[in-house]
């Protein structure tokens, strides 16, 4: 028995500019920045907790989004997304400066540790 085909959501670069663009603002509505705010202090910069806590929030703010652009309403609809701006990366400059955007929202800045180690020099 075949079962019905998959919506398959595909965009054209200009398109994905489009989505990633709101997608981007839909972090800065009032409610969306207090939930990911929320998430975030919860967190306590613990990657594993932002994992737990700050991803699934950042989730469905994206799910809201891209819904309307044939994208499904559950994470796998998130990861095809994703995909998609990962392909168009490497073929446009603002979707690569948008995409790096995005992931600056969603996750803490890294602290790098200083050059040597942390080893004192004697």
């Amino acid at each position: 028995m075949a079962s019905a085909p998959a919506q398959q959501a595909t965009l054209t670069v200009e398109q994905t500019r489009v989505v990633l663009s709101e997608v981007i603002q839909a972090f800065s509505v009032p409610d969306n920045a207090a939930r990911m705010e929320e998430a975030r202090e919860s967190a306590c910069n613990d990657m594993g907790k932002m994992l737990q806590l700050v991803l699934p929030v950042a989730t469905q703010i994206q799910q809201e989004v891209i819904k309307a652009y044939g994208f499904n309403n559950e994470g796998e609809g998130v990861l095809k997304f994703a995909r998609l701006v990962k392909m168009y990366e490497t073929q446009d400059p603002e979707i690569a400066a948008m995409s790096a955007k995005l992931k600056s929202l969603l996750l803490p800045p890294l602290s790098t540790p200083p050059i040597g180690g942390a080893i004192p020099a004697s």
